[in-house]
Protein backbone atom coordinates (compact mmCIF):
# COMPACT_ATOMS: atom_id res chain seq x y z
CA UNK A 1 0.00 0.00 0.00
CA UNK A 2 1.01 3.50 -0.78
CA UNK A 3 2.58 5.78 2.16
CA UNK A 4 0.44 7.97 3.93
CA UNK A 5 1.03 11.52 3.98
CA UNK A 6 1.48 13.28 6.90
CA UNK A 7 -1.76 14.73 7.12
CA UNK A 8 -3.14 11.38 7.27
CA UNK A 9 -1.18 10.15 10.51
CA UNK A 10 -3.83 9.68 13.55
CA UNK A 11 -2.89 8.79 17.03
CA UNK A 12 -4.68 6.92 19.09
CA UNK A 13 -5.54 9.01 22.52
CA UNK A 14 -4.39 7.15 25.47
CA UNK A 15 -8.08 7.84 27.78
CA UNK A 16 -9.89 5.97 29.72
CA UNK A 17 -13.32 6.36 27.79
CA UNK A 18 -11.85 4.39 24.60
CA UNK A 19 -11.67 1.11 27.15
CA UNK A 20 -15.53 2.40 28.74
CA UNK A 21 -16.96 2.13 25.65
CA UNK A 22 -15.58 -1.02 24.55
CA UNK A 23 -16.72 -2.86 27.80
CA UNK A 24 -20.51 -1.20 27.23
CA UNK A 25 -20.43 -2.44 23.74
CA UNK A 26 -19.08 -6.22 24.88
CA UNK A 27 -21.28 -5.94 27.87
CA UNK A 28 -24.19 -5.52 25.16
CA UNK A 29 -23.08 -7.89 22.55
CA UNK A 30 -22.92 -4.85 19.83
CA UNK A 31 -21.39 -4.00 16.41
CA UNK A 32 -19.87 -0.49 15.64
CA UNK A 33 -19.09 0.52 12.31
CA UNK A 34 -15.96 2.18 13.96
CA UNK A 35 -14.72 -1.76 14.72
CA UNK A 36 -15.91 -3.45 11.41
CA UNK A 37 -14.94 -0.93 8.78
CA UNK A 38 -11.48 0.08 10.63
CA UNK A 39 -12.68 3.40 10.89
CA UNK A 40 -8.97 5.90 11.38
CA UNK A 41 -10.58 8.17 13.63
CA UNK A 42 -12.21 5.24 16.18
CA UNK A 43 -9.94 6.65 19.06
CA UNK A 44 -11.06 10.04 18.78
CA UNK A 45 -14.95 8.87 18.78
CA UNK A 46 -14.72 6.21 21.04
CA UNK A 47 -12.66 8.61 23.79
CA UNK A 48 -15.10 11.07 23.42
CA UNK A 49 -18.30 8.38 24.20
CA UNK A 50 -19.42 8.26 20.43
CA UNK A 51 -20.01 5.52 18.44
CA UNK A 52 -22.17 4.52 14.93
CA UNK A 53 -24.04 1.24 15.69
CA UNK A 54 -23.92 -1.35 13.17
CA UNK A 55 -27.33 -3.12 13.34
CA UNK A 56 -27.90 -7.04 11.48
CA UNK A 57 -24.50 -7.26 11.29
CA UNK A 58 -21.46 -8.01 11.12
CA UNK A 59 -21.52 -10.05 7.71
CA UNK A 60 -22.62 -8.25 4.88
CA UNK A 61 -24.33 -9.68 1.73
CA UNK A 62 -22.61 -7.54 -1.00
CA UNK A 63 -18.67 -7.10 -1.39
CA UNK A 64 -17.68 -3.91 -2.32
CA UNK A 65 -14.03 -3.84 -3.03
CA UNK A 66 -13.20 -0.80 -0.60
CA UNK A 67 -15.07 -2.45 2.47
CA UNK A 68 -13.60 -4.17 5.25
CA UNK A 69 -16.89 -5.68 6.34
CA UNK A 70 -17.02 -9.18 6.15
CA UNK A 71 -19.02 -10.62 3.64
CA UNK A 72 -21.45 -13.02 3.76
CA UNK A 73 -24.84 -14.22 1.50
CA UNK A 74 -25.79 -16.95 3.76
CA UNK A 75 -29.86 -15.82 5.02
CA UNK A 76 -30.15 -15.33 8.32
CA UNK A 77 -32.43 -14.01 11.35
CA UNK A 78 -32.77 -10.92 13.25
CA UNK A 79 -31.99 -10.63 16.43
CA UNK A 80 -35.56 -9.19 18.33
CA UNK A 81 -33.39 -8.29 21.16
CA UNK A 82 -31.27 -6.01 19.38
CA UNK A 83 -33.04 -2.45 19.42
CA UNK A 84 -33.24 -2.98 23.07
CA UNK A 85 -29.84 -3.83 23.61
CA UNK A 86 -28.88 -0.70 21.71
CA UNK A 87 -31.33 1.76 22.94
CA UNK A 88 -29.07 0.64 26.88
CA UNK A 89 -26.03 1.83 25.16
CA UNK A 90 -27.44 4.80 24.16
CA UNK A 91 -28.19 5.54 27.59
CA UNK A 92 -25.48 4.04 29.60
CA UNK A 93 -23.05 6.34 27.15
CA UNK A 94 -25.45 8.83 27.35
CA UNK A 95 -25.41 10.21 24.32
CA UNK A 96 -27.27 13.02 22.77
CA UNK A 97 -26.65 11.97 19.08
CA UNK A 98 -26.97 8.63 17.79
CA UNK A 99 -26.02 6.98 14.32
CA UNK A 100 -27.26 3.78 13.78
CA UNK A 101 -26.27 2.18 10.17
CA UNK A 102 -26.43 -0.99 9.17
CA UNK A 103 -24.83 -3.69 6.42
CA UNK A 104 -26.88 -4.35 3.18
CA UNK A 105 -28.80 -7.31 3.77
CA UNK A 106 -29.96 -8.06 0.25
CA UNK A 107 -31.56 -11.54 1.41
CA UNK A 108 -34.30 -9.56 3.69
CA UNK A 109 -37.74 -8.60 1.79
CA UNK A 110 -37.69 -4.86 2.88
CA UNK A 111 -33.96 -5.06 3.39
CA UNK A 112 -34.17 -4.55 6.75
CA UNK A 113 -36.34 -1.88 7.13
CA UNK A 114 -38.18 -3.21 10.15
CA UNK A 115 -35.62 -3.35 11.94
CA UNK A 116 -34.39 -0.22 11.57
CA UNK A 117 -37.84 1.22 12.76
CA UNK A 118 -37.83 -1.13 15.43
CA UNK A 119 -34.43 0.19 16.71
CA UNK A 120 -35.73 3.75 15.97
CA UNK A 121 -38.46 2.90 18.36
CA UNK A 122 -36.39 1.85 21.18
CA UNK A 123 -34.37 4.86 21.27
CA UNK A 124 -36.83 7.08 21.56
CA UNK A 125 -38.43 4.99 23.94
CA UNK A 126 -35.38 5.00 25.96
CA UNK A 127 -33.60 8.18 25.32
CA UNK A 128 -36.79 10.63 24.52
CA UNK A 129 -34.08 13.63 23.80
CA UNK A 130 -31.50 11.91 21.77
CA UNK A 131 -31.44 12.82 18.07
CA UNK A 132 -31.46 10.06 15.85
CA UNK A 133 -29.32 9.39 12.85
CA UNK A 134 -29.76 6.60 10.59
CA UNK A 135 -27.50 5.81 7.84
CA UNK A 136 -29.01 3.20 5.38
CA UNK A 137 -27.99 0.87 2.40
CA UNK A 138 -29.97 1.24 -0.52
CA UNK A 139 -33.25 -0.92 0.01
CA UNK A 140 -32.82 -2.47 -3.53
CA UNK A 141 -34.82 0.31 -4.46
CA UNK A 142 -37.65 -1.03 -2.45
CA UNK A 143 -39.50 2.36 -1.43
CA UNK A 144 -42.09 1.25 0.76
CA UNK A 145 -39.52 -0.18 2.80
CA UNK A 146 -37.77 3.43 2.85
CA UNK A 147 -40.98 4.74 3.83
CA UNK A 148 -41.43 1.80 6.88
CA UNK A 149 -38.02 3.60 7.92
CA UNK A 150 -39.21 7.59 7.80
CA UNK A 151 -42.44 6.34 9.49
CA UNK A 152 -40.40 5.63 12.69
CA UNK A 153 -38.88 9.13 12.67
CA UNK A 154 -35.67 9.76 12.56
CA UNK A 155 -34.38 13.25 12.84
CA UNK A 156 -31.50 12.41 10.18
CA UNK A 157 -31.51 9.91 6.77
CA UNK A 158 -28.48 9.52 5.43
CA UNK A 159 -27.84 7.45 2.58
CA UNK A 160 -24.10 7.77 0.99
CA UNK A 161 -23.31 8.35 -2.73
CA UNK A 162 -19.67 7.15 -1.89
CA UNK A 163 -18.20 8.00 -5.50
CA UNK A 164 -18.95 9.45 -9.04
CA UNK A 165 -20.97 8.04 -11.33
CA UNK A 166 -18.53 6.32 -13.91
CA UNK A 167 -16.59 4.37 -11.50
CA UNK A 168 -19.84 2.78 -9.64
CA UNK A 169 -19.11 -0.91 -11.71
CA UNK A 170 -15.92 -1.17 -10.25
CA UNK A 171 -16.17 0.94 -6.81
CA UNK A 172 -19.74 -0.05 -6.07
CA UNK A 173 -20.95 -2.77 -8.66
CA UNK A 174 -24.12 -3.41 -6.91
CA UNK A 175 -25.00 -0.07 -6.20
CA UNK A 176 -26.92 2.07 -8.64
CA UNK A 177 -26.21 5.81 -8.32
CA UNK A 178 -29.17 7.11 -10.00
CA UNK A 179 -31.02 4.73 -7.32
CA UNK A 180 -29.42 6.34 -4.80
CA UNK A 181 -30.65 10.21 -6.04
CA UNK A 182 -33.69 8.37 -5.86
CA UNK A 183 -33.54 7.59 -2.26
CA UNK A 184 -32.50 10.88 -1.54
CA UNK A 185 -34.80 12.41 -3.20
CA UNK A 186 -37.89 10.44 -2.24
CA UNK A 187 -36.94 10.93 1.10
CA UNK A 188 -37.58 14.75 0.99
CA UNK A 189 -40.96 14.02 -0.54
CA UNK A 190 -41.98 11.45 2.28
CA UNK A 191 -40.60 13.26 5.12
CA UNK A 192 -39.70 17.00 4.08
CA UNK A 193 -39.14 17.70 8.32
CA UNK A 194 -36.40 15.06 8.31
CA UNK A 195 -32.61 16.31 7.18
CA UNK A 196 -30.83 14.16 4.61
CA UNK A 197 -27.07 13.49 4.11
CA UNK A 198 -25.03 11.87 1.60
CA UNK A 199 -21.34 10.89 1.98
CA UNK A 200 -18.75 10.95 -0.75
CA UNK A 201 -15.08 9.19 -0.72
CA UNK A 202 -12.33 10.66 -3.08
CA UNK A 203 -9.04 9.39 -3.92
CA UNK A 204 -10.13 5.85 -6.16
CA UNK A 205 -10.09 7.27 -9.47
CA UNK A 206 -12.31 10.14 -9.81
CA UNK A 207 -11.79 13.49 -11.09
CA UNK A 208 -12.29 16.96 -9.46
CA UNK A 209 -14.94 18.01 -11.95
CA UNK A 210 -16.46 14.68 -11.64
CA UNK A 211 -16.92 15.42 -7.77
CA UNK A 212 -18.00 18.61 -8.52
CA UNK A 213 -20.93 17.31 -10.59
CA UNK A 214 -21.70 14.66 -7.93
CA UNK A 215 -22.17 17.40 -5.34
CA UNK A 216 -24.19 19.58 -7.99
CA UNK A 217 -26.41 16.38 -8.54
CA UNK A 218 -27.04 16.50 -4.27
CA UNK A 219 -28.39 19.60 -4.68
CA UNK A 220 -30.32 18.77 -7.38
CA UNK A 221 -32.64 16.08 -4.96
CA UNK A 222 -32.09 18.83 -2.15
CA UNK A 223 -29.61 17.07 0.27
CA UNK A 224 -28.83 18.77 3.44
CA UNK A 225 -25.35 17.62 4.35
CA UNK A 226 -22.68 16.54 2.64
CA UNK A 227 -19.17 14.76 4.37
CA UNK A 228 -16.37 14.16 1.92
CA UNK A 229 -13.14 12.07 3.39
CA UNK A 230 -10.18 10.55 1.65
CA UNK A 231 -10.45 6.56 0.80
CA UNK A 232 -7.83 4.70 2.65
CA UNK A 233 -7.02 1.35 1.54
CA UNK A 234 -7.93 -1.35 4.59
CA UNK A 235 -5.85 -4.32 3.37
CA UNK A 236 -3.56 -4.93 0.11
CA UNK A 237 -6.93 -7.18 -1.03
CA UNK A 238 -9.01 -4.07 -1.05
CA UNK A 239 -9.14 -1.44 -3.94
CA UNK A 240 -5.98 0.80 -4.13
CA UNK A 241 -5.60 4.00 -3.26
CA UNK A 242 -5.65 5.93 -6.62
CA UNK A 243 -3.85 9.13 -4.84
CA UNK A 244 -4.05 11.19 -1.45
CA UNK A 245 -6.00 14.38 -1.98
CA UNK A 246 -4.43 17.52 -0.72
CA UNK A 247 -6.66 19.25 2.41
CA UNK A 248 -6.84 22.22 0.12
CA UNK A 249 -8.49 20.18 -2.36
CA UNK A 250 -11.02 19.32 1.01
CA UNK A 251 -11.27 23.11 1.56
CA UNK A 252 -12.33 23.76 -2.01
CA UNK A 253 -15.08 20.94 -1.86
CA UNK A 254 -16.29 22.84 1.28
CA UNK A 255 -16.60 26.27 -0.10
CA UNK A 256 -18.11 24.60 -3.60
CA UNK A 257 -20.66 22.82 -0.91
CA UNK A 258 -21.66 25.86 0.98
CA UNK A 259 -22.44 28.32 -2.64
CA UNK A 260 -24.48 24.83 -3.55
CA UNK A 261 -26.74 25.33 -0.79
CA UNK A 262 -26.01 22.12 1.68
CA UNK A 263 -26.44 23.55 4.93
CA UNK A 264 -23.60 21.70 5.84
CA UNK A 265 -20.31 20.21 4.26
CA UNK A 266 -17.57 18.07 6.29
CA UNK A 267 -15.00 17.99 4.26
CA UNK A 268 -11.56 16.67 5.31
CA UNK A 269 -9.39 13.63 4.62
CA UNK A 270 -10.14 11.97 7.79
CA UNK A 271 -14.18 12.52 7.35
CA UNK A 272 -16.33 9.73 7.47
CA UNK A 273 -20.02 9.43 7.18
CA UNK A 274 -20.37 9.46 10.82
CA UNK A 275 -17.68 12.11 12.19
CA UNK A 276 -18.68 14.73 14.26
CA UNK A 277 -22.19 13.78 13.77
CA UNK A 278 -23.42 15.68 16.56
CA UNK A 279 -22.71 18.66 14.81
CA UNK A 280 -26.25 18.29 13.12
CA UNK A 281 -27.72 19.46 16.36
CA UNK A 282 -26.78 22.96 15.40
CA UNK A 283 -27.95 22.86 12.38
CA UNK A 284 -31.42 22.03 13.55
CA UNK A 285 -31.23 24.78 15.99
CA UNK A 286 -30.65 27.22 13.13
CA UNK A 287 -32.93 25.50 10.51
CA UNK A 288 -35.45 24.42 12.36
CA UNK A 289 -38.18 21.91 10.15
CA UNK A 290 -41.04 21.36 12.65
CA UNK A 291 -43.17 17.96 12.57
CA UNK A 292 -46.64 18.33 10.94
CA UNK A 293 -48.77 17.28 13.49
CA UNK A 294 -49.42 13.55 13.38
CA UNK A 295 -46.16 12.75 12.20
CA UNK A 296 -43.56 10.65 14.41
Amino acid sequence: MAVKPEWLRVKAPLVPRVGTVKDILRDLGLNTVCEEASCPNIGECFSQGTATFLIMGPACTRACPYCDIDFDKTPRGLDATEPTRLAEAVARMQLRHVVITSVNRDDLPDGGAQQFQRCIEAVRRRCPGTTIEVLIPDLCGNWEALAVILAAGPDVLNHNTETVPRLYRRVRPQGDYARTLELLRRTRSLAPWVYTKSGVMVGVGETPEEVDQVMADLRAVDCDILTLGQYLQPSPKHLPVDRFVHPDEFDRWRHLGERLGFLQVVASPLTRSSYHAEQVQGLMAAHPRPRPAGAC
